[in-house]
């Protein structure tokens, strides 16, 4: 029976040669650090496996209680990150489906794109950061902080061993920047990655292209699952009103989530089929990116969603200190020592700087562990009672 799973799985193989793009990466391709004996000689297609080992992870678990945009509001129809990451996926597989490419990839790519975000959003990474550069351990960026955690902190230090196709098309998904045609670089290595890695952490705006053209999806994919979407939170909020929205953007993408990711996608598809690359048309573009900045000038820093942001910053910066305490006191009540490095690996222990340990572990914080941990460090309470 194993056998003709195996021969399944080679049927497979050969169908996507014959069925996907010349652009697509086929799974045959997955390049690993470990090449793993089972996965070469199992019956399954190995950017599945990264997808599932992702979904599997507990830094996945934990996006369920992790900020996208709005931090601190009691609404259940808010984007938390662990939708955005599903949204991300739908999208991306579907462009990938039109355009013949590999949805494996784009699925596992998509999914962990987010994994290194810290609690409270992009607040959050640029407080952590902002910290991280005073130790002396390079600015955080969440993006090189998910690959981080995939391949040096999951399974207590051991790693989940993803393709290094999965890897960098995560690394390079900066969904931020403002990108109307990518085609992929190809032919990286691991070697490259971590090259880029430390590029990118000595100099944060630094571009970086991913080496698929699944990753260039992703990466367009998540401009278009957040955009439209941060507006609907926005106005739910009453921090906008629909007719707000620019003119040329209702006339061009509309004024809903839904019309807008349909128009952008449709775009992207018109625009990059039969191609080596994927693009969005010179007028979406401009389209687009005059939406973006309605969003960042409206939404994102609109003063009536940062009212907590001093206390939040000044508690960054106050668990950081006490973490890093802790660790040269050797403090083993703590929880850095506790809820993270109880288990860790001895490689992971001898690699890692105090001041990088305490990075890890706030970055892999959820919001509400993340103030839970502020109450306990900083607030009074009652003792155990003595008879």
């Amino acid at each position: 029976m194993a056998n003709e799973l195996v021969l399944l799985k080679e049927r497979l193989n050969a169908r996507e040669r014959q069925h996907l793009s010349s652009y697509a990466t086929f799974s045959a391709e997955a390049v690993r650090r470990q090449p793993e004996e089972r996965l070469l000689h199992g019956h399954r297609q190995e950017f599945s496996v990264d997808a599932d080992r992702i979904l599997h992870s507990q830094a996945y678990t934990r996006y369920i209680d992790k900020t996208q945009v709005f931090s601190l509001i009691k609404n259940d129809h808010i984007t938390h990150r662990v939708l955005h990451v599903q949204l991300v996926s739908k999208i991306g597989r579907t462009i990938g489906r039109y355009l013949g490419l590999n949805e494996d990839l784009i699925e596992a790519i998509a999914l962990g794109h987010d994994i290194g975000h810290p609690p409270f959003g992009h607040d959050g990474e640029t407080y952590l950061s902002e910290i991280c550069v005073k130790h002396g351990i390079g600015a955080f960026q969440h993006n090189i902080q998910s690959v981080r955690f995939l391949e040096k902190i999951e399974r207590k230090g051991r790693g989940l061993n993803l393709s290094l196709q999965v890897l960098d098309g995560i690394l390079c998904h900066d969904g931020e920047v403002h990108s109307a045609r990518l085609a992929p670089q190809k032919k990286k290595t691991f070697s490259a990655l971590e090259q880029e890695m430390e590029s990118k952490k000595k100099t944060p705006m630094t571009e970086l292209i991913p080496m698929t053209t699944e990753g260039c999806v992703v990466r367009m994919a998540d401009t278009i699952s957040y955009i439209g979407r941060d507006v609907e939170d926005a106005i739910r909020l009453n921090l906008i009103r629909r007719e707000d929205i620019p003119e040329r953007c209702k006339k061009r993408l509309g004024d809903t989530n839904g019309s807008i990711v349909y128009n952008l996608v449709e775009d992207i598809l018109l625009s990059s089929m039969g191609e080596n690359f994927v693009a969005f048309s010179p007028e979406v573009a401009n389209t687009l990116k005059e939406l973006k900045n309605f969003n960042i000038e409206r939404i994102y820093r609109n003063p009536a969603i940062k009212t907590q942001a001093a206390k939040i910053k000044r508690l960054y910066a106050d668990l950081f200190a006490k973490y890093l305490k802790d660790i040269l006191d050797n403090n083993q009540e703590s929880g850095i020592f506790k809820d993270f490095l109880d288990g860790m690996s001895p490689s992971y222990l001898e690699e890692t700087e105090p001041a990088e340990v305490v990075r890890d572990f706030i970055a892999g914080m959820t919001d509400e562990y993340f103030l839970e941990q502020g109450q306990i460090a900083f607030m009074p309470h009652p003792l155990p009672r003595k008879f």
